[in-house]
């Protein structure tokens, strides 16, 4: 594999923090920030534009996006669930919008209220909002397949429920301009398999090909709750996935997924991936020091492994 690259996008100022129940100050959000992103990561979520009475953690999202603008080679990303949080993310300046819509029936409408159909209605109106308010812009939405691999609620999910939004998500997006669509499976609950992720992901490349073939890019995102996050990622990326979220500190987990506690963390994918000689963009001392500034964030809620083993061994620095 060497020679080969991917992307890591962060999501602790995101799917972290919204899980924090204690309010973060904006200071030390975009002091995160601005470390995560002097580490060498650059895409990032950096809010949402949701419901401020479900997550009021992210009701700062506006602000810490005026600070962080795209510029360059840097793609800051915010999410939403609806039309409303889409407009307001597009009024604020956004250009990375992820839209997420669960491929479980029942977990949609526990997330959001309204069925997979009806989410899928609330994208292609977005979308439309964005051809208009942003003609003189490039807008990049990520869909988000949430529940792509099993639901909290109903249990395992079948490959042609997920297949069906991505194939929705397509449709809405081909013929917007200026518009590109990435797709992200997620395992929001942190039960999918490596033999699971690597025959979902094979099965979409297959149906619906990738950049290079007119098709979406690809990523996953994945929880590290029963200790299979990088093990999925690395399945991932055997299938042909070359974008992977992480949450530095292992920190968050879906608040509407019960047990769903653990995103996978940044330091643990990048330790793997660069040991595999496959390059991040990271300087892994320089994620790890950031990861130990968001763990006092809220120490409870942190996981993942990397952080906890000997940095010298970790970075590879043997001594004399």
């Amino acid at each position: 594999m060497s020679g080969s690259r991917v992307t890591i996008v962060e999501v602790a100022p995101r799917d972290g923090f919204q899980a924090v129940t204690q309010p973060i100050p904006s200071a030390d959000k975009a002091k995160a920030i601005a470390k995560l992103k002097n580490a060498g990561l650059r895409r990032m979520e950096i809010g949402a534009f949701v419901n401020p009475k479900a997550v009021p953690q992210m009701t700062d999202t506006a602000d810490l996006l005026s600070q962080f603008p795209a510029s360059g080679d840097w793609r800051p990303h915010v999410l939403t669930a609806n039309r409303k949080g889409a407009e307001a993310a597009l009024k604020a300046g956004a250009e990375g919008i992820v839209f997420v819509i669960s491929a479980s029936e029942a977990h949609n409408q526990n997330n959001v209220r309204r069925s997979v159909a009806e989410s899928l209605e609330e994208f292609a109106v977005s979308v439309d909002t964005a051809a208009i308010q942003c003609a003189d812009r490039p807008v990049m939405w990520r869909l988000n397949v949430a529940t792509a691999f099993d639901c909290p609620f109903a249990g395992v999910v079948g490959p042609e429920a997920v297949l069906y939004l991505i194939a929705g998500g397509l449709d809405i997006v081909r013929d917007a301009p200026n518009h590109s669509l990435e797709i992200g499976l997620c395992d929001t609950t942190g039960r999918a398999f490596p033999d699971q992720v690597a025959e979902i992901f094979r099965t979409g490349l297959e149906r619906f090909g990738d950049k290079r073939t007119g098709g979406p890019d690809w990523a996953f995102h994945g929880h590290d709750t029963y200790g299979l996050g990088v093990a999925n990622a690395l399945y991932a990326h055997q299938a042909g996935v070359r974008v992977f979220d992480g949450s530095a500190a292992g920190l968050g987990g879906c608040p509407f997924a019960p047990g769903a506690t653990g995103n996978t963390a940044t330091e643990d994918l990048v330790f793997a991936f660069q040991n595999m000689d496959i390059e991040t963009g990271v300087d892994l001392a320089a994620l790890l020091e950031a990861a130990d500034m968001i763990a006092l964030i809220d120490p409870p809620s942190t996981g993942g492994h990397v952080r906890g083993a000997p940095r010298q061994r970790v970075l590879n620095e043997i001594p004399a």
